[in-house]
Formats: C-alpha cells, sequence, structure tokens
C-alpha cells in the first residue's frame, strides 16, 4: 500500500476527447454513466469549467498551466517557425509531471499524447519519437507511458501506439483489441504498481473517446440503437436543456439558443434510422469510457488509494461539428484496419457505422445537442465550444453533492494539483528558466466551496478569441467584430450587449490585444 498517499494526496486526472457538455448523465445526459454519476453525487460539479476549443491547445494548457502558445502549441502540431506555434511543448515551461515528479510522486500516463509533433499515419518511416521536435511523455516528467503520440485514428488499430519507448502493434496486443478498453486496463495496471511503492501518484489518463471516428462495440451499440429515432437531435436537445436546468446546473432564465441554421429540423431530416445509428454508436463510445473509469475507480478502492485520491474528470473541447467527406485530409487513415481490408472514409448512410471499416463523425445536427444549450462547436471560443462538465471527486477533502458556478479554466488545474501536493512550481529547470504559472489554484473552492479567479481568462484558436473575468464576456469568431454578454443573465449569448456597453468592450479588447502580444499569437491564418 502507497501509505505516503495518508498525507499527500494521488491524483488521477481523466480527459475526454471532443465530448460536449451535455454528453454524460450526471450533465443531463441520457447516455448511461453510473460511474461518473456516483463520483458527482459523492463529490462536486462545475458549471462554468473552461477548456481551449481544440485537442491540442487543451492538453499544453493542461499540462502546463501556461497558455498554449507560451507552450508551443498556439494552433495544432505542424511547426510554423514561431516558438509560439512550433507544434510541441516547448523546453521553458514544465509539465505537471516533471513538477510533481521533482516533488517526490511517481508519474503515470495512459491515452493520447498529442502535444510532441505530427505523425503522419501514411509515413510511419518518418516517425522520430524522442527527437527535439517530437518529445514523449517520458521525456516530459512520465515514468510510465502507454498510449497514441499523435491526435485521433481506429479504436480498433490506432497507429502510434507507444508502450514506454517502444511503439506496439495493437492487433499483437490482445485479440480483440479496442483502444479505450487498453487505456482502462493500462491505467489500473499503473495504480497497481504505485500501490505497491510509498510515494503519491499523478495517473493521466487521456481517453480519445468519443472523437471521431464513430467505433464502437456492438454489445454498447445495441444499448442505444432506436434511442434517437423520435424527435431526433431537436428532442435531445430541449431534453437535455430541461434536465440541466432541473439539477441546478443552469439557471431557470437562460433559454436553449436555436437550433444551428445548418441544421435541418429532425422531421425533415433524411436517413433518420442511420442518424439515430450514427448517435447511438458515439453514445456507445461514451458509455464504455465511463465503464473504463468504474474499473480504475474499483482499482483505486482495492488498493484502499480512493479516500485520498483527488480525480477530476472533464473534455479537451466541445462536441465536433466536423464532417468527414469522402475525399480529403481524412484519407489519411484509410490504411489502417485490423485485417488489413479496406477501410471507407466519409459519412456514407449507405454503411452502417461503428465498425472498423468505416470512418465517420456524428456531424453538426448532432454535434448541436450535444453541446446543449450553447452555440457553437469544438475550434470555436462561444459557450459549446469551451464548455466542459468537471467532476471533482476527493473523499477526504471534497463534501457530497455539491454544485459549484465558479468560472475556471483548464490553466487553472496545475497551479491547484502543485497546491495539494506542497510542491511548488520551479523557477528553472534543467538549467533553463521556466515561465510562471498563468493559472490560479482553485483549491479553496475544493475544499470550502468558496472561492473566485482574480484574473481574466484568455483565448485564441484560429483567429477566434475570447476574454473572460466575473460576469462578462467578450467574443468573436475569426474576423467578426466583438460581440459582449453578461454571462450572468445571459451564458447562452443570444442577447449581445457591445453596442451598449462599449466601455467594457474597449476595456476587455485592450486587455485581450495586450495578452495576445504577450503569449505570442500571430494573425490567423497562419503563414509560414
Amino acid at each position: 500500500m502507497a501509505t505516503n498517499s495518508k498525507t499527500r494526496p494521488n491524483f488521477v486526472l481523466f480527459l475526454v476527447d471532443d465530448m460536449g457538455f451535455s454528453d454524460i448523465g450526471c450533465y443531463g445526459s441520457e447516455i448511461q454513466t453510473p460511474n461518473l454519476d456516483r463520483m458527482a453525487r459523492k463529490g462536486m460539479r462545475f458549471s462554468q469549467m473552461y477548456n481551449y476549443a481544440r485537442c491540442c491547445p487543451t492538453r499544453a494548457c493542461l499540462l502546463t498551466g501556461a497558455y498554449p502558445h507560451q507552450a508551443g502549441i498556439g494552433h495544432m502540431m505542424e511547426n510554423t517557425g514561431s516558438p509560439a506555434y512550433q507544434g510541441f511543448l516547448r523546453d521553458d515551461v514544465v509539465t505537471i509531471a516533471e513538477a510533481l515528479k521533482s516533488g517526490g510522486y511517481r508519474t503515470f500516463m495512459s491515452g493520447k499524447w498529442h502535444v510532441g509533433g505530427a505523425y503522419d499515419p501514411t509515413r510511419p518511416d518518418s516517425w522520430r519519437p524522442g527527437e527535439r521536435e517530437h518529445p514523449t511523455p517520458r521525456q516530459r516528467g512520465f515514468d510510465r507511458y502507454y498510449g497514441t503520440l499523435d491526435g485521433a485514428g481506429s479504436f480498433f488499430a490506432p497507429h502510434a501506439l507507444m508502450k514506454d519507448d517502444s511503439f506496439v502493434d495493437a492487433g499483437a496486443e490482445k485479440e480483440n483489441f479496442y483502444y479505450t478498453d487498453a487505456i482502462s486496463e493500462q491505467a489500473v495496471g499503473m495504480i497497481e504498481e504505485a500501490a505497491d511503492g510509498d510515494d503519491p501518484f499523478f495517473l493521466y489518463v487521456a481517453y480519445t473517446a468519443p472523437h471521431w471516428p464513430l467505433h464502437a462495440l456492438p454489445q454498447d451499440i445495441a444499448k442505444y440503437e432506436g434511442l434517437y429515432r423520435k424527435g431526433g437531435w431537436d428532442a435531445l436537445r430541449t431534453a437535455r436543456h430541461e434536465e440541466l436546468k432541473g439539477m441546478g446546473l443552469l439557471d431557470s432564465r437562460w433559454p436553449i439558443s436555436p437550433r444551428d441554421s445548418a441544421a435541418p429540423p429532425w422531421e425533415e431530416a433524411g436517413n433518420s434510422d442511420w442518424e439515430d445509428l450514427r448517435m447511438a454508436v458515439y453514445s456507445a463510445q461514451v458509455d464504455r469510457m465511463d465503464q473504463g473509469v468504474g474499473r480504475i475507480l474499483a482499482a483505486l478502492e482495492a488498493s484502499d488509494l480512493d479516500d485520498n485520491t483527488l480525480i477530476l474528470f472533464l473534455s479537451d473541447n466541445g462536441g465536433c461539428a466536423e464532417f468527414l467527406s469522402e475525399n480529403g485530409w481524412v484519407d489519411r487513415y484509410s490504411d489502417w484496419t485490423p485485417d488489413g481490408r479496406p477501410m471507407t472514409v466519409g459519412n456514407d448512410p449507405t454503411l452502417a457505422p461503428g465498425g472498423p471499416h468505416t470512418f465517420m463523425s456524428y456531424d453538426l445536427p448532432w454535434a448541436n445537442a450535444s453541446n446543449a444549450p450553447f452555440r457553437l462547436y469544438k475550434h470555436w471560443v462561444h459557450e459549446g465550444g469551451i464548455s466542459t462538465p468537471m467532476i471533482a471527486y476527493w473523499p477526504a477533502s471534497i463534501q457530497p453533492n455539491q454544485i459549484v458556478h465558479e468560472a475556471c479554466h483548464i490553466v487553472d488545474i496545475m497551479p491547484t494539483l502543485l497546491e495539494a501536493a506542497g510542491v511548488g512550481h520551479p523557477a528553472e529547470y534543467n538549467g533553463k528558466a521556466v515561465l510562471p504559472l498563468e493559472g490560479e489554484s482553485f483549491l479553496p473552492l475544493l475544499q470550502t466551496g468558496r472561492w473566485s479567479r482574480q484574473s481574466h481568462i484568455f483565448w485564441e484558436h484560429e483567429g477566434n478569441r475570447a476574454v473572460r473575468l466575473g460576469q462578462w464576456k467578450l467574443v468573436s469568431k475569426h474576423a467578426d467584430p466583438w460581440e459582449l454578454y453578461d454571462m450572468h443573465e445571459d451564458r447562452t449569448e443570444l442577447n449581445d450587449l457591445s453596442e451598449k456597453n462599449r466601455p467594457k468592450v474597449e476595456e476587455f479588447a485592450e486587455l485581450y490585444h495586450a495578452w495576445a502580444d504577450r503569449v505570442g499569437v500571430m494573425p490567423w491564418p497562419l503563414r509560414r
């Protein structure tokens, strides 16, 4: 047993991929997530936790306590020649793992990395893990690692799958391989390894579910097939909004945003059986992820580690509206199947989604439901793109069944964990000066239910930009004028006050531009 965990907490940090605000049961969903729901009943739910709108910028922010541009991931994994957009973690930031390891923690990771340069699945001979532009988790503070270095791919035969320092073949790992299960299994093994020692531990579990492609197991799909035929995305949005209000997660004064203009009314949508099945597969992906969370919780309980382990669960961005066309960049994934048979890439209504030989997404109308009641999606920094459910579970310190409404950001997680561990943030690391933390510890919120953020939160992704503090949020799509919202009165961003409160627009816009200059934001689109 890890006796030291009785004095310093262990940490388990769950990050899921492309899951919307209302996609789990304790946030209004019909999807079965009993393990997350149990954590919520015994812990704390956050109604205004924010991510960074996209996979790898969120991960950079989460892992370093810096804004993505400061960490080198101002956009994605391509190196544009600028330190803010180099596509891999910079060496003037430290990761949570590096800081905690220096403070005596064991450090483990299972799942998606996606902060260490690009890995083209069609050119495995070009992969260079460990080189300067392709740092691996083991080079950034993790003692043990299992997972994929790239951002997305097959759940049945993922590419760039690594165990510690070596690539492994998914098919050789286990018959009937399914990546979500493998992430869970490896995480359980890491907990068992940690329990045999005396040091506290940090475990980062980064699921790729429910990111496209729509790949799920038949027994999970069967739970949901047919559930969405009556009323479709329109009924789903309404039902989830009502549940969120009834739970106290949303103010009843906030109306749901209108259905996206690009989404047809359900009664006018064609291929209703296929559309139902697409959402059923997506739900099955979330369901299987929750089953894995349950296995990890059981491993903590079996080792008597659960009482003093702080668990955080959240998503890297809002639901994803990306349409996977039959021709285009997504074809780069088409070679990866367990048996080598061809994969059909694209949202083809003549094919059933779910199996390893298809590669589909659930598309904009269902993403609109995932993000209910908010506007827009992954990529954008309106509420639908950046709002995530977050559950905090820590029986030794958190009172059960709490909901907190303070605005928090993913950049606040690293300072929170460091304070809980009693570990300082280094001024230098490996002989190099380190940027200071940008986030604020919300440890008092976990322990007492009282805390408020003192500094502004900033976003920029692909020219989409925002500033938030207290009741005010300034936001714009790329190339559009600023919009201003009173988040106390209008969280669903339906009443733009920018013309009625020009002083606040000017105040926040000036702060945004100063921040953008400081962290190295470049004009969008980027020029190489």
